[in-house]
């Protein structure tokens, strides 16, 4: 990074805020996954016209670049090795809220979950709730196309998202989808760079469709003395008929680093938790909790007690409990390999075994938790990065699930993406065929790959 291109960043988009110094820099050099790399240059654009002059600059002289939001990252996809960091947090306006037509439009570096307050404020819903809503950001949700607790009932973020402003490689701005319901107008662009990890444009702008508010809700906790049993109660309730906004799995493990933080106290034997939540209309919801009870008096093997919330307060303690699943794991081994897998709903008591057997096998601390409404399961594999051994166990025990998860006909990320950590592993999933068009598509609209290179294609790697 030469100072002339430093002395051009800064005429783009002025001298402060164009970050060169080492101490400045060493704040963007990691994220959520434990893994590093210094940018040589950290940008802070503060409107599309200067993300298009940065990118246009970035192909002529062939500088990386990497999009960036919160960094809550789970894969690396937000580092970069050398080249230029383009931090979005400048762009942190909710431009519009249209009340009338349940639309919204916001900037990438607008904070999720104050997003989902401003539009609850006016009555509305924005279904995704990723776990780090309090921090992550709406653009780093749509590059990963991130997803929650309430996909379930609801869907993941490409399922809201109807538009989008983007600045390809070469400086152009392109506006894709529509503001309505339909649009079937040309390529649906929108769904191709919504979970492309920044490989192909930076976001500027996002329009999304909103839901009326729920104006009711309920929360419970099945406590059961069975994991497996838990495991398979998912997907037997849902065949039933009934549908949750949240159908939530921990074991064993994932409860006792939250215990203390949970509103009840569990009774002995609990060996796994299903968190359990309706909403709609107040008549829907005792309807679903009357369908539920009966449901598990005929099918409940293994249930021990229902804990029911008795207010939104209790609600939001177990809600705070299980968001704190991972990073309290921490408690038990310094690092982890966090995997973010999904299966069919039927096979999820078989992941759940396949990740005991696995633990002990490669003596190693497996914990699992998730969204087993819709089969994606956290497998956190704990490890010392320090000893050798265990984490090339901890690698290993990786592999090994990656190969079962396929064999059992599901997918290696649900929300987390490839980025770094999964890009190695993408012939597992992906057929030859497949991955020739995706690197076709890349090269179509980033010839000389300056965005984020080396995520997702591992051989395509820096410029």
């Amino acid at each position: 990074m030469t100072g002339k291109i430093i002395d051009q960043l800064g005429r783009i988009v002025g001298a402060e805020h164009v970050q060169a110094f080492a101490e400045e820099r060493l704040c963007y050099s990691y994220d959520a996954s434990g893994a590093e790399g210094l940018p040589a240059v950290v940008v802070h654009p503060g409107c599309t016209a200067e993300v298009s002059a940065l990118l246009a600059l970035a192909t002529r002289e062939r500088v990386p670049v990497v999009p960036r939001g919160a960094g809550s990252g789970m894969t690396g996809g937000a580092l970069s090795a050398g080249g230029m960091v383009l931090a979005m947090d400048r762009f942190n306006r909710i431009l519009e809220i249209d009340a009338d037509n349940q639309v919204a439009v916001v900037e990438p570096g607008v904070v999720t979950g104050e997003f989902k307050q401003a539009v609850a404020a006016r009555g509305l819903f924005y279904p995704p709730d990723p776990a780090s809503l309090a921090f992550c950001t709406m653009g780093g949700n749509v590059g990963n196309c991130a997803g929650g607790p309430s996909a379930v009932k609801y869907g993941v973020t490409r399922d809201y998202v109807l538009g989008l402003e983007v600045v390809l490689p070469d400086g152009a701005v392109t506006r894709t989808g529509v503001r309505t319901a339909k649009g079937v107008v040309g390529y649906d662009l929108t769904r191709l760079f919504v979970g492309s990890e920044g490989t192909l444009g930076v976001v500027t702008s996002i329009t999304v469709r909103l839901l009326a508010r729920p104006t009711a809700r309920t929360t419970c906790l099945l406590a059961m003395g069975d994991l497996r049993q838990a495991a398979s109660l998912v997907a037997r309730l849902l065949a039933a008929g009934i549908l949750p906004a949240t159908l939530e799995y921990m074991d064993r493990t994932a409860i006792s680093v939250v215990a203390d933080r949970l509103p009840f106290d569990l009774p002995a034997g609990c060996a796994a938790l299903l968190l359990v939540e309706f909403d709609g209309d107040p008549e829907s919801v005792r309807g679903e909790e009357r369908r539920l009870e009966k449901f598990l008096e005929q099918h409940g093997e293994g249930l021990l007690a229902t804990l029911r919330a008795a207010d939104q307060a209790e609600a939001d303690r177990l809600w705070a409990a299980r968001r704190a699943i991972s990073p309290a794991t921490f408690a038990l081994r310094p690092h982890k390999i966090s995997e973010d897998v999904v299966v069919p709903r039927t096979r999820i008591p078989d992941l759940v075994a396949f990740a005991e057997e696995l633990a002990a096998t490669l003596e190693l601390t497996i914990l699992t938790f998730g969204h087993a409404g819709d089969g994606n399961i956290h497998v956190n594999i704990m490890i010392d990065r320090g000893d050798e051994e265990e984490l090339k166990r901890g690698e290993e025990a990786r592999t090994r699930l990656f190969q079962e998860v396929v064999r059992l006909g599901g997918t290696l990320s649900g929300e987390h993406g490839v980025g770094l950590s999964k890009a190695p592993f993408l012939a597992l999933e992906l057929d030859p065929a497949g991955i020739r068009v995706m690197r076709a598509i890349k090269n179509a609209l980033d010839p000389h790959n300056i965005m984020n290179p080396g995520k997702i294609f591992p051989e395509m790697g820096e410029v």
